[in-house]
C-alpha cells in the first residue's frame, strides 16, 4: 500500500514538474499569468527569452501565446450608399471587397491587446466592422461618378477612380491606425480596397456614363482636330506666301542683274565701233517698221534710210 501511494506521489510529482515547462517559439509572444495575474510577456524574436522556461505547473500558471508574424483577413462584402450629388441625395449602392494586414509590434501591445480583445477572431470582428462602419461614412461622401473610369487605356495610378480610391484608403488608414494602437495594441499594416463592383440595377445609370463621357471625348478630339487642321492651313498659307515672294524677289533681281549685264555688253560693243552700232540700230528700226508684213510704204530713194542701204559703214580695224 505504502509502496502504491509512492508510485502515485512520484507519477503526480513528474506531471506537475513536466506542466512547470513551457518553450517560447520565435514567432509568438508567451502571455504568461499566475493565478489570474499577468506576471511575464516573452518575445519569441529576442534570443535570451525564446525557448525553454520554468514556471509554476497548470492551473496555477497559465500560458497565452500570440502570433506576432504578420496576418489579415478579407473584409465581408457589403453595400454602401454613394451620394448624387446633383440632387443632394444617397441614391447608389456600390459592393467593396477588401481586405486588412495587421500584427502585435511589441510585448507592450501584446498585453493591450490580451486585455482588451484576447483573441484574433475578436480583433478581425472589431477591426472589421470599425472598418465597415468608417467605409460607409467615406464612400456616402462620394458620388457614383468618383468611382466609373472612363479612361481606357491609361498607365495603371492614373484614372481618377484609383486616384479616389488610393485618397480614400489613405484617409482610412490615417484614422484607423493610431485609435487600432492605442485601444487594442494592433498594428494595422495595409489595408486594401481591390474591388467595386455595382448591382444590376444601376448598371444601366453606369453604362449610360460612360457612353456620355465617350461622346464627350469624341467631340472634344473633333475639336482638337478642326483646330489642328487649322493651324496647319494658316501655317502652310504662311509659307507659300513667303515662298511667292522670294521667288518674286529672286525673279526681280535675276531680271535686274540681265538688264544690267545687257547694257554692259551692248556699251561694250558700241565702244568698239559705234558707227557700225549705230547702223545695226537703224536697220531695226526698219525690221520694226517693214517687219510686219502688211504695211506697205512708198519712199524715194533719196531717203535717209536708202543711204544705209546703198552705203553701208565699212569694218573698224581691230584695236590694237
Amino acid at each position: 500500500m505504502r509502496s502504491f501511494a509512492l508510485a502515485i506521489l512520484l507519477i503526480v510529482g513528474l506531471v506537475l514538474t513536466a506542466w512547470s515547462f513551457y518553450t517560447v517559439d520565435a514567432a509568438e509572444y508567451a502571455y504568461v499569468t499566475v493565478l489570474g495575474r499577468p506576471v511575464a510577456i516573452h518575445d519569441g524574436s529576442k534570443p535570451d527569452e525564446a525557448g525553454l522556461h520554468f514556471g509554476w505547473p497548470w492551473p496555477i500558471q497559465s500560458v497565452r501565446r500570440i502570433d506576432r508574424r504578420l496576418q489579415s483577413f478579407d473584409l465581408a462584402e457589403n453595400e454602401f450608399l454613394t451620394r448624387d450629388r446633383k440632387f443632394k441625395a444617397i441614391d447608389k449602392t456600390l459592393t467593396i471587397q477588401g481586405f486588412v494586414c495587421w500584427r502585435i509590434p511589441d510585448p507592450e501591445s501584446a498585453d493591450r491587446f490580451i486585455r482588451h480583445l484576447g483573441s484574433p477572431e475578436r480583433a478581425r470582428e472589431i477591426l472589421g466592422n470599425r472598418i465597415q462602419s468608417m467605409l460607409s461614412d467615406s464612400v456616402g461622401q462620394l458620388s457614383m461618378d468618383d468611382l466609373i473610369s472612363t479612361e481606357a487605356g491609361t498607365q495603371p495610378g492614373r484614372t481618377h477612380v484609383e486616384q479616389t480610391v488610393q485618397k480614400l484608403t489613405g484617409e482610412l488608414l490615417s484614422r484607423l491606425q493610431p485609435e487600432a494602437r492605442e485601444s487594442y495594441g494592433i498594428e494595422i499594416v495595409d489595408l486594401r480596397l481591390r474591388r467595386f463592383s455595382h448591382p444590376p440595377s444601376v448598371r444601366s445609370a453606369i453604362f449610360e456614363r460612360i457612353k456620355s463621357e465617350r461622346q464627350r471625348k469624341v467631340q472634344e478630339y473633333a475639336s482638337e482636330a478642326a483646330l489642328i487642321v487649322s493651324d496647319i492651313q494658316s501655317k502652310a498659307e504662311a509659307e507659300a506666301r513667303e515662298k511667292l515672294a522670294q521667288a518674286k524677289f529672286q525673279e526681280e533681281k535675276i531680271k535686274g542683274e540681265a538688264d544690267a549685264e545687257a547694257v554692259r555688253i551692248r556699251t561694250l560693243a558700241q565702244s568698239q565701233d559705234p558707227e557700225f552700232y549705230a547702223f545695226l540700230k537703224k536697220m531695226e528700226t526698219m525690221q520694226n517698221i517693214l517687219g510686219e508684213g502688211r504695211s506697205v510704204l512708198l519712199l524715194s530713194t533719196h531717203r535717209e534710210i536708202f543711204d544705209q542701204l546703198f552705203g553701208p559703214p565699212k569694218k573698224a580695224e581691230p584695236k590694237k
